[in-house]
């Protein structure tokens, strides 16, 4: 349990450090007009391939793993 408690705030760190990694080396293809609600219609039908796809996915695997780490005090 002592192991636990001293491991998981350096866990939680890389974990963070990764994920904001992860999220920066994706690509918007709607660039800042998208984010203001402008942008052009063929965002629309936007298929992941590739890297795209796979960093997508790695994304939400580090962001599960981020947010069972904050709740695992809790449970224990």
């Amino acid at each position: 349990m002592e192991l636990l408690t001293n491991s998981l705030p350096w866990i939680q760190v890389s974990l963070s450090v990764i994920l904001v990694i992860v999220i920066l080396f994706q690509q918007s293809s709607a660039g800042a007009g998208g984010a203001f609600g402008g942008g052009s219609e063929d965002t629309i039908n936007h298929t992941r391939r590739g890297a795209e796809k796979i960093l997508f996915q790695l994304t939400i695997i580090i962001a599960i793993l981020f947010s069972f780490s904050v709740f695992l005090p809790l449970i224990i």
